[in-house]
């Protein structure tokens, strides 16, 4: 029989593990910012690094603050009404009591698949939304704790800590893009045939790292996004104290075999759902969600 899992446990771990993912990601940052630097001469290289982070941030930081907005437009969600969803307000209500978080706005978006999602920079300002499949196939228990999933990456500050992501990956894949475009119109060699040979080197070597360093960071990237899935997992046991509603709910969302209309959902809000609405059955590096079934396994050892 299988090792018994404390959801402080799960919880800490994964938030460690994201912790050294980006740790990771500026690790690459730093190594290709060192080989620019070594090219191009420390003052173009400053120039570029400022650029980057300048844009980067810029970029990121407006979508951070309108990311609820962004998302409920994407998906065309609708301010849920508290008398026709009494259940699901009530649900939603008693979650944000558990999670000692503010009650956040509810939405319901169309569709006849399980899924809901959580977004808003801060517990102060989060959104909680649901497909109609969700308010039609799962049974009060099951909805309660696919709500406590999501006020666990409100209470996990999940929104913030991607954002974080999104900027340090962008910082990167600005970085690269800078550095291969101010190859056309860098100088030549060296002042002798071993420093230009040296240079050379230095050269090919920053842009195969340019060339990959956004592959790398993106795919971190995603290994975080599923870490923080584990996260929310483990935290909705801590708020209702038993996992037999999410795992009954991740049940029937894995047993659900139709994908969400074409156009319906964009791939830049997929990751924000408790489950993959595009249902790809093959896991890989570049899947938005863990496994389902590694996560129930996981749940049930709770």
């Amino acid at each position: 029989m299988a090792d018994r899992i404390i959801f402080y446990d799960q919880i800490a771990r994964n938030k460690r593990n994201s912790v050294f993912l980006i740790i990771a990601i500026i690790i690459v940052f730093i190594l290709l910012g060192y080989i620019i630097g070594m090219v191009l001469g420390p003052d173009y290289f400053t120039i570029i690094m400022i650029a980057s982070i300048i844009i980067s941030v810029f970029y990121v930081w407006i979508g951070y603050y309108n990311s609820d907005k962004i998302a409920l437009a994407s998906v065309s969600a609708k301010l849920a009404d508290p008398t026709k969803h009494r259940m699901l307000y009530d649900t939603v209500e008693s979650m944000a009591l558990a999670s000692g978080n503010p009650m956040p706005k509810v939405y319901i978006m169309p569709g006849n698949q399980i899924n809901a999602f959580a977004t808003g920079r801060n517990p102060q300002h989060a959104v909680v939304c649901v497909t109609e499949g969700a308010l039609l196939k799962l049974d009060k228990k099951e909805l309660e704790g696919v709500i406590a999933h999501e006020m666990g990456h409100v209470g996990n500050y999940d929104i913030r800590f991607m954002t974080l992501v999104a900027v340090l990956v962008g910082m990167v894949a600005i970085l690269s893009e800078l550095f291969l475009r101010s190859l056309w119109y860098s100088g030549g060699g060296g002042d002798n045939e071993d420093a230009g040979k040296v240079k050379i080197v230095l050269i090919l070597a920053g842009v195969i790292l340019a060339i990959l360093a956004p592959l790398v960071t993106s795919l971190v990237q995603l290994a975080i996004s599923r870490k923080r899935e584990y996260s929310a997992d483990a935290t909705a046991v801590k708020f209702i104290r038993s996992p037999t509603g999410l795992i009954s709910a991740l049940k029937k969302i894995k047993n659900e075999n139709e994908p969400v209309k074409k156009g319906q959902v964009s791939q830049a809000v997929a990751p924000l759902f408790i489950g993959d609405p595009f249902k790809r059955k093959v896991q890989s590096l570049f899947s938005t969600h863990p496994d389902i079934n590694k996560r129930i396994s996981i749940l049930e050892r709770m």
